[in-house]
């Protein structure tokens, strides 16, 4: 796995030692370098008598694949751009299980990272600079449009976010059903005064919004529909969290838009001594491995990030190597994980 802004150099300089070549590893077993080319690269033909006697040669000497010659030679690169934001955890988990599936099919990562100065532009067009075939965005915040006219340059799947009037493939949870989940449960433990904190602009905050405001409806709770200004980060969570201790009365629940919202409203309320769940229950999105912790033990929504890397791997491949033209959407079930934060209400 690659990740954009350092390299690699392709071979010593001064006094190193001579990267191992194809020849030397054929030199080594009395076979051509023809041979032992299929060999290394898996292609059926030679005996498993040849095949061993060939992974130990390239082993004792630490030959390596050069892949940069190989992919000028094909005119392939084999490398898919990941475009993820270097402040998510569920960023990172996505990353992971893409490696794994790009793996599996051949294929390798080239990381580019959106940071608080490093903006969508500057990310995908590192990757293109890379030459990666295909584009796996993770959240893109792009228009449509533009991230269609991307797509005319390389295969861009979205993953996570709903695309609106552009053919693109999409890889994402029904985000409307995994909150309206997490109202269905607090209402059925006797919750009323639930609150919602958003997470600002775009697609996948306001479907997150619009599944809470329909769950609260479908459920007679008209009147109770609460809407907090809010974020994306956990700083985001605890100016809310401030917000609601000044205000007055807290709301019985409170739903944050994904897991870092919720730890800092966790963070705040712990802080001013109100018992979650006890007094508040307090449930987040997302499932990432912070939620997991003991600590937090956090109510949330899982997204299924494992699944969502195989389907957005498999989306970008059949691009690639499958010949499929038609944009396709892939919409994953998203599955409520109820934790220690969400309890029947006071």
């Amino acid at each position: 796995m690659h990740e954009s802004g350092s390299a690699v150099p392709a071979g010593g300089t001064g006094g190193s030692p001579a990267r191992p070549r194809l020849e030397d590893v054929a030199a080594r077993v009395g076979l051509s370098t023809a041979s032992v080319s299929l060999v290394l690269r898996g292609v059926p033909g030679p005996s498993e008598r040849t095949r061993q006697r060939v992974l130990k040669a390239a082993a004792e000497l630490g030959y390596r694949p050069d892949r940069t010659a190989s992919a000028l030679a094909s005119r392939r690169s084999r490398l898919l751009g990941v475009m993820v934001d270097v402040h998510s955890p569920f960023h990172a988990e996505l990353v992971e299980h893409l490696h794994t599936a790009a793996e599996e099919v051949g294929y390798d990562l080239v990381l580019s990272a959106l940071t608080r100065t490093r903006d969508e532009n500057t990310a995908v067009e590192t990757l293109l600079a890379f030459r990666c075939e295909a584009l796996i965005l993770l959240g893109p915040v792009a228009p449509a449009a533009t991230l269609a006219e991307l797509d005319r340059k390389a295969p861009v799947v979205s993953v996570g976010r709903r695309i609106a009037g552009a053919p693109l493939d999409v890889v994402r949870t029904a985000d409307d059903d995994g909150v309206g989940q997490t109202v269905d449960h607090l209402v059925g433990l006797g919750h009323r005064a639930i609150a919602y904190v958003d997470g600002g602009k775009g697609v996948i905050a306001t479907d997150r919004r619009g599944g809470y405001r329909d769950a609260m409806r479908r459920h007679g709770l008209h009147e109770h529909v609460h809407v907090l200004r809010g974020g994306s980060t956990e700083e985001t969570g605890e100016q809310t969290g401030r917000r609601l201790l000044d205000d007055g009365p807290l709301p019985t629940a409170v739903v944050a838009y994904n897991d870092q919202s919720a730890i800092g409203l966790l963070t705040v309320f712990r802080s001013a001594g109100v018992e979650v769940p006890g007094t508040v229950s307090v449930a987040g999105y997302d499932d990432d491995t912070l939620s997991r912790l003991s600590c937090f033990n956090l109510t949330t929504v899982s997204q299924n990030a494992r699944e969502q890397a195989r389907q957005a791997v498999t989306t970008a491949v059949e691009r690639l190597d499958g010949g499929r033209t038609e944009p396709r959407e892939t919409v994953l079930a998203p599955t409520l994980i109820v934790r220690g934060t969400t309890t029947r209400a006071r």
